[in-house]
Order: structure tokens, then C-alpha cells, then sequence
């Protein structure tokens, strides 16, 4: 159980999550959706190396990477929606609490390309 409670935590935890659901992506088949995770982690990278000289060091309280585990065994249809869903929900409920603006905006954006919107 590892508490999202820092910028750098939570970034960490969106490049994982990219990274992992890329290669879940790849072995269920579905090169598109592999290809936009790997663009989200390096979309992810990049504002974790620049915004880094820009926050502002507050506590974020109530988010934990187990509320956000990934089933990436399964590579059913299902499988992968509940993994879509799971990466949208992580997005949608950390996002508020950035408070470096191109990074919240990065993570709004990925929850809806997440949610298929």
C-alpha cells in the first residue's frame, strides 16, 4: 500500500500505470490502445522532469495505489474495460488535487481518453 499523497507519487504511479496497461494492451492484441498508453507515460515523464521546480509542496490525503490495481491477466473484452475504467477512476480522482496546472490537465485528459470520451 503505497499513500498518493505528493506530486511525485502520483506521477510516478500515472508512468506505471501507462507502462503497465502498454504492455497489457500489447498482449491482448490491441496495438492502438498500447500506442496511446505509451504516449501518455512519455507525456507523463516529461511533466514530471519539468514541473518538478514548479510545485508547491502540499500534502494531498486520501489517495492509495491499492485503490487502483489493475487485473492485467485478464485480457478479456471485459478485462480490458474494467482496466480502462480503473486507469479513468485514478485519473478523474487524483487530477484535483495537482496543483500544477499542465500536469491536472494532463491527467483530466488522460481520464477521458481512458473513459473512451
Amino acid at each position: 500500500m503505497t499513500p498518493l499523497n505528493t506530486f511525485g507519487a502520483i506521477m510516478t504511479q500515472a508512468i506505471g500505470l501507462e507502462e503497465g496497461l502498454a504492455d497489457y494492451y500489447e498482449r491482448a492484441g490491441n496495438s492502438d490502445q498500447a500506442s496511446a498508453c505509451a504516449r501518455r507515460r512519455q507525456k507523463m515523464m516529461r511533466i514530471r522532469r519539468e514541473a518538478v521546480l514548479e510545485i508547491t509542496l502540499e500534502a494531498i490525503d486520501g489517495l492509495d495505489s491499492d485503490d487502483y490495481a489493475l487485473d492485467l491477466e485478464d485480457v478479456s473484452e471485459s478485462g480490458q474495460a474494467l482496466a480502462a475504467s480503473t486507469a479513468a477512476r485514478f485519473y478523474r480522482e487524483v487530477a484535483p488535487g495537482m496543483n500544477v496546472r499542465q500536469a491536472r490537465r494532463a491527467l483530466e485528459r488522460a481520464a477521458r481518453e481512458h473513459a473512451g470520451q
